[in-house]
């Protein structure tokens, strides 16, 4: 994939860097503190107003072992430690809260229409920090309550559509604000299905079909993400008992989830901004677990709930915050807009570069 005047850099081992010629900072650090405060806050509201969400407080860490902790694509290590006063039982902090938030849809009995979102906060240390990677994930999680009859892709494409528009009002109120940071997204959203864009570009990596597409059209909803497609691989990996990528669609193909992607105008690449699907019902759940070799699971305290008719149908997803608030003020590291840690190498070539992480 052309990178057209940007660069790419090789910083530790497999760790990677896009450095765009001649980067200049859209905002300053003082000014990006406040513009992420804006942008934050009124996401958030405007998220809340249009999917009929309110807001609840999240949990850092879950007890392990419970099924509750999401495990992402399967491989990612949770940062675990004891509790002394639970005699040394082990706790994890979480990766997202897929699970935990459709629990407590059952618990606060959330009615069809209506949801929850929260601040979810994370630790991922298994992460290959980079343009958009950080240790530190901070996101929207949020959880709306459906009918059996939502559960099919114009119901979820509808929703996406509602995520969507908010964006593009966001965009707006940044340009109102800062004249200089232009519109780039285009007034509609493009759907295709993982499986299609495989079809289109047989010979592209899934990185590389993503990028080539984003290109296009600028603003994308790939469905279908988890389940094997045609050439018996996977567009990108999902967990078995949160998403469902098994179920067919009206389109003809399987998978009532996605990711929204934008293209990002300063990396030149494709930005993932939201993960997001309709959730497993009791047989998606036995059907994915078997199909990715954990039926074990069923005994755990999340799955059996679900297996015993003790939490509602749902549709959620997360949008990362910083992944906004960076999209947004056109910024070129994930770093210049959240604080965490960076390889010494990594903040030498930013800096060298004009690239300030905070």
């Amino acid at each position: 994939m052309p990178l057209y005047n940007n660069k790419t850099i090789k910083t530790i081992k497999s760790m990677s860097l896009i450095i765009p010629k001649n980067y200049k900072q859209t905002l300053m650090p003082e000014t990006t503190e406040t513009a992420i405060q804006t942008l934050k806050r009124t996401f958030q509201e405007k998220l809340a107003q249009e999917l009929k969400l309110r807001r609840v407080t999240a949990p850092l860490f879950v007890l392990s072992g419970t099924g509750i902790n999401d495990d992402l694509n399967g491989v990612e290590r949770a940062v675990r430690f004891p509790v002394r006063d639970l005699d040394g039982q082990m706790a994890e902090i979480v990766h997202s809260l897929a699970k935990w938030k459709r629990m407590k849809l059952a618990a606060y009995r959330i009615t069809p229409g209506y949801g929850l979102y929260t601040d979810m906060n994370a630790i991922r240390g298994d992460e290959e920090l980079d343009n958009l990677h950080s240790l530190y994930v901070d996101q929207w999680d949020w959880e709306r309550t459906i009918l059996p009859e939502n559960r099919n892709i114009e119901y979820l494409k509808h929703t996406v559509r509602s995520i969507y528009a908010i964006l593009k009002e966001i965009e707006q109120i940044v340009y109102e604000q800062f004249p200089h940071i232009t519109p780039t997204l285009p007034d509609d959203i493009t759907f295709i299905h993982s499986e299609e864009l495989l079809q289109q570009y047989p010979d592209l990596s899934p990185r590389e079909r993503e990028n080539r597409i984003l290109e296009k059209f600028r603003a994308v909803f790939i469905i279908g993400i988890g389940g094997a497609l045609s050439n018996g691989e996977k567009h990108d990996g999902r967990a078995p008992d949160y998403d469902d990528w098994s179920t067919a669609n009206d389109d003809g193909y399987t998978g009532l989830n996605g990711d929204i992607f934008l293209w990002n105008d300063v990396l030149k690449i494709a930005f993932e901004l939201s993960s997001m699907g309709i959730r497993v019902d009791k047989d998606t759940l036995t059907r994915q677990l078997d199909l990715c070799g954990c039926p074990e699971r069923k005994s755990l305290v999340f799955h059996s709930a679900l297996l015993n008719d003790e939490l509602p149908l749902s549709i959620g997803g997360g949008i990362g915050q910083s992944r906004l608030c960076m999209f947004f003020l056109k910024k070129a590291h994930i770093g210049e807009v959240q604080a965490s840690i960076w390889p010494e190498k990594q903040i030498e070539i930013c800096k060298a570069n004009n690239i300030i992480l905070l």
